[in-house]
């Protein structure tokens, strides 16, 4: 069977690559946080990879994992609007909008 979404990632992250990412979020984790989450990672990737494997031809889509509706109310507001106290103690509004200074050029 040929499926666009049976591709496999076959790429295992090591901790190198752990140590980089966390260098680009700026955060520091020490060498043995980076074999564990490198390990975590693998594991959660092989889990995809075994998971693409499964064959769903049939398979309706779950829509709910429950069998009962979802309770829908009407779509009514029912908190009255404000706007005019909120905006009473901004600096400067005009036109029900909040003017601010300019950040960017």
């Amino acid at each position: 069977m040929t499926d666009s979404n049976s591709a496999s990632t076959n790429s295992a992250l090591s901790a190198t690559d752990i140590n980089k990412i966390a260098k680009l979020a700026h955060l520091q984790i020490t060498d043995d946080e980076c074999q564990r989450y490198a390990a975590s990672l693998n594991n959660i990737l092989s889990l995809m990879d075994h998971l693409q494997t499964v064959d769903t031809t049939n398979i309706e889509p779950l829509k709910n994992p429950f069998d009962t509706p979802q309770p829908l109310r009407d779509d009514v507001a029912t908190e009255p609007n404000r706007r005019d106290v909120y905006q009473s103690v901004a600096p400067a509004t005009q036109d029900g909008l909040y003017l601010v200074p300019k950040v960017l050029d």
